[in-house]
């Protein structure tokens, strides 16, 4: 989950697809989502690694891959055009802070059993872009909009009062990643070139971390076990390949339609937390829940319907 929705011109185009590449699209947007869901999964077979490390190796291993792919695709230019130039290169930057960031409180949160709070996070996500966009973008605002956030600042308050000790997991890993999604929407950087630029960059704290931990670290990281450094590797894929899925996806579905989906992600990891991991689901919890489920029932109503009489959304 680390790419703004593709731009609203993008929609109309995408009108034109065959059926058969909307329903491989779908497909894809399907497999990225269910992957990004079942993420806690993984990275609950790390839980002996400190999760600075985890991201560090996230960093590391990300980084041949995804060169490879833009090899592959003929991007390799692209993403040296990124780093290049200085306005990009600074915009960069400052996303690959934040994704870092998000990376490394979702990974916090699944180590101490906040599965239920990384998942509130990201179904706030969609609701805090809507202010980010009206704030920063100078973007509209329907009324339905208006509702689905002011539903959504309720429920919030409620978890506040109640199960104030996660709210700030929540809180942090949709302002990090709403604001990812603001940066990377101003930088004028595709999908894959803009994921290599941003783990180029953090690679030399990354690659200090990993040392670091490796000389200092003590028992639990990597060269711990053969078993624990597959899965740090394994990292590496677990960032790239769902992204790949969901660029795929984004080229051919209609952005509407990849908005409803997006809530498979934090559907799954809410189940997981609640039947898998068994993390309490209290009653403000749930209140809060219910209200941003309501919220989101309703801005995506709205936005089908604005999409279908061919408004922007």
């Amino acid at each position: 989950m680390s790419d703004d929705p593709p731009a609203a011109p993008v929609e109309a185009a995408r009108a034109d697809v065959p059926p058969t590449e909307q329903g491989n699209g779908l497909i894809q947007g399907l497999g990225a989502y269910v992957i990004w869901g079942f993420m806690p999964v993984f990275f609950k077979q790390l839980t002996t690694v400190p999760a600075v490390e985890v991201v560090a190796h996230r960093v590391i291993w990300s980084v041949p891959l995804l060169l490879a792919i833009l090899a592959f695709r003929k991007q390799l230019a692209v993403f040296w055009g990124v780093l290049k130039t200085p306005k990009t290169r600074w915009l960069m930057l400052l996303s690959s802070s934040l994704i870092a960031a998000n990376w490394l409180i979702y990974v916090f949160a699944v180590f101490s059993d906040h599965i239920l709070a990384a998942s509130l996070g990201y179904y706030l996500t969609p609701l805090l872009n809507v202010l980010l966009g009206y704030f920063f973008l100078k973007e509209g605002m329907t009324k339905a909009t208006a509702v689905s956030v002011v539903l959504a600042f309720i429920g919030v308050a409620i978890l506040a009062a109640g199960a104030l000790e996660t709210l700030w997991v929540s809180l942090a890993l949709a302002v990090s990643f709403g604001s990812y999604g603001l940066v990377r929407k101003l930088a004028p950087v595709g999908s894959m070139p803009g994921l290599a630029a941003e783990t180029v960059i953090l690679s030399p704290v990354a690659l200090g971390a990993v040392v670091w931990f490796w000389l200092y670290g003590g028992a639990g990281g990597f060269g711990s076990s053969l078993r624990t450094d597959l899965f740090l590797i394994a990292g590496g894929a677990v960032t790239a390949f769902p992204l790949l899925l969901f660029a795929g996806a984004a080229r051919r579905m209609r952005l509407t339609t990849l908005g409803f989906i997006s809530y498979i992600g934090p559907t799954i990891q809410f189940a997981l937390g609640v039947f898998l991991y068994d993390e309490p689901l209290t009653t403000p919890r749930l209140a809060c829940f219910a209200l941003i489920w309501a919220a989101l029932v309703i801005f995506s109503v709205d936005s089908f319907r604005r999409a279908r009489r061919g408004l922007a959304i």
